[in-house]
């Protein structure tokens, strides 16, 4: 069956103007021309639509989940399903280690507000807190000298991270995952230092008037659940893949 651009766009619930930007940068196979150069779309097409819309619906900003979205998109679009659904499977473990984090990292804002927070005598090297955190060790110097966290120093002046700052890093990092700027972050940190209480989603919610905070979910944590769901969603598009080509035979 054939489509032409607004009607594949109304089946797949996108903007005619989407259809064929995603037809530009190769999110769905080459779309075969009339004699009057009209574009002619398939099931095929409208299948790949529904997986690029269900990969970026929902609007989570982090690159480099974004970037797992869009590789599975490009696979499908190449017609490759069998690797695409390999990589949902990865894209949804990723989601799946995000929100896991995120939720320690209520937990964690939680004990700092109440004073419970446990802190161990252990100390951890740069290299060791970026391992463990799964970030650069430049990442980690940035912070620091944006002033979102002090390190104590050894005698030797190598840096010491115990519990508190890894911590402190595990908050930075969901919340710079979620692309609130560093200057956000730190009025965040500061409004405590200076209140002990402390608002997260107002505070971070509020910028000044001259701030401009990138954040394009309402909250990260509900923002990775319904990534999740979408994941599931494209595993099981995914699965479907044969039924597609028993229909088109």
């Amino acid at each position: 069956m054939g489509y032409l651009t607004a009607q594949i766009a109304g089946r797949a619930r996108l903007h005619p103007n989407t259809v064929r930007l995603y037809e530009e940068w190769g999110y769905i196979s080459p779309v075969p021309r009339a004699d009057n150069g009209y574009r002619l779309y398939s099931d095929l097409h409208l299948y790949q639509l529904r997986i690029a819309r269900t990969a970026f619906r929902c609007e989570i900003v982090q690159g480099h989940i974004r970037a797992m979205a869009r590789e599975i998109v490009e696979a499908s679009g190449q017609e490759k399903f069998t690797l695409a659904l390999e990589l949902a499977v990865q894209y949804l473990g990723r989601l799946q280690q995000e929100h896991m984090r995120a939720l320690e990292v209520i937990d964690l804002v939680e004990q700092w507000l109440s004073g419970t927070e446990e802190v161990s005598t252990q100390t951890y090297s740069l290299k060791e807190a970026a391992s463990q955190l799964e970030v650069s060790t430049e990442i980690l110097r940035n912070w620091e000298r944006n002033g979102l966290l002090s390190v104590p120093r050894h005698d030797n002046g190598y840096r010491a991270y115990t519990d508190r700052e890894m911590n402190r890093l595990k908050m930075i990092r969901t919340l710079r995952s979620a692309h609130y700027s560093t200057s956000a972050i730190l009025r965040l940190f500061n409004k405590y230092e200076q209140t002990k209480e402390l608002d997260v989603r107002h505070i971070l919610n509020t910028p000044d008037e001259h701030e401009d905070i990138i954040a394009l979910t309402d909250r990260l944590t509900n923002s990775l659940e319904e990534g999740i769901e979408a994941a599931h969603e494209l595993i099981n598009l995914l699965n479907d893949h044969g039924n597609l080509k028993r229909t088109n035979a």
